[in-house]
Order: C-alpha cells, then sequence, then structure tokens
C-alpha cells in the first residue's frame, strides 16, 4: 500500500517499518537505511553537545544523496531533520518534493556524502569548495558551524556499512529495499 506524507498513516506506517527494520537489521547499518537514519535520529536527540550549539538554530536541513545505480542507489535520497533551537523534532527519509522544499538544502554525491560522514572531509570546507552545493543562506550555515559539525560528528557515530564497501549481493538487497520503501512511503 503506497501512503501519502505528511498523513498520520505515512507517519505511523513509517515509524513501524523503522522499527522493525531496526529490530531485526544487524549493525554495521548501511548508509541511507531507515534504521542508519533512526539511530542517527537517536544520537541527535539524545546529544547534550548539540543541543547546546544549535540552541539558536531555526530550520530544516536536508542530506541530498545523489542517485548512484551502480551502487544499488537508483534514485536520490532526502535524509530530513527538522531541527529547532536545540531540539531534533525527527530525522527521516522523505519524497523529494519535501526534501527539495526544507530550509537548507545539501546536495552531493554519495562519495561525497561518505567522505564527510568518515570524517575524511569536512563539510563547511566542502559547500565553501562546491563539492556539496547548498540551497539556502550560507552566512546562517557559518554562524552554526559548532552544530554543523556536531551533526556530522554524531553521524560518523553510527555504525555504518558504506554503500561503496556493498557486496553485490547486498548492492542488491539495498536496490530492492529502496525500491519497496520508495513505492511505499514515495520516496
Amino acid at each position: 500500500m503506497a501512503y501519502t506524507y505528511g498523513t498520520t498513516k505515512w507517519e505511523q506506517a513509517y515509524r513501524e517499518m523503522v522499527e522493525q527494520r531496526t529490530a531485526e537489521a544487524e549493525k554495521p547499518y548501511t548508509l541511507g537505511t531507515p534504521e542508519w537514519v533512526a539511530a542517527y535520529e537517536k544520537l541527535i536527540q539524545e546529544d547534550a553537545l548539540y543541543k547546546k550549539a544549535a540552541k539558536t538554530w531555526e530550520g530544516s536541513v536536508v542530506i541530498h544523496i545523489l542517485a548512484r545505480p551502480e551502487s544499488g542507489l537508483e534514485r536520490d535520497l532526502y535524509l530530513f531533520m527538522d531541527l529547532w533551537h536545540g531540539d531534533c523534532r525527527f530525522v527521516q527519509l522523505v519524497p523529494p518534493e519535501v526534501g527539495q522544499k526544507a530550509d537548507f538544502v545539501l546536495t552531493g554525491q554519495l562519495e561525497r556524502w561518505e567522505a564527510v560522514i568518515s570524517g575524511e572531509l569536512n563539510v563547511i570546507k566542502a559547500m565553501m569548495q562546491g563539492k556539496i552545493k547548498l540551497k539556502g543562506h550560507l552566512p546562517t550555515i557559518v554562524r552554526a558551524v559548532k552544530a554543523a559539525t556536531r551533526l556530522v560528528e554524531l553521524a560518523g557515530q553510527v555504525e555504518t556499512k558504506y554503500i561503496s564497501q556493498l557486496s553485490s549481493a547486498e548492492i542488491d538487497s539495498f536496490r530492492n529495499l529502496l525500491a519497496e520503501i520508495g513505492a511505499q512511503f514515495g520516496l
């Protein structure tokens, strides 16, 4: 059954799917899977350093990972973070039309995001160098550099299997998962 984003049924079905996948999945979680997103959300919500650094932050942030079909990523992924004055209301995968409307959208190739999350590439420098494209007000992001840096550090704390590390069988499984949840949740 396909759900419509923004409805109670979508939210309930999404949360149930995440809970089921998190209960069944083994760590490390593959980047971009619902269980990876849920683990990231939990880290942000429980982190005192992030709460302090982001106490004046207002706005939604989307990590937009561009499609890379040869890695099983058939379509773009939009990881939406609803952030407000140090609180993380939620982090979830969302449909493209929702992700594109966020206050700040950071777009990059899969390899760039893997480098950012693993700590090999600084996200602020990546934006300044055009390696990660920003839709939104750059000075606002720069003023919140401590909060942005902490978000990246927290992403690096999730036990992660990077998409570039997947075997052929894992790529097929990842592709099938994304097709299934994409059809069900409009992702």
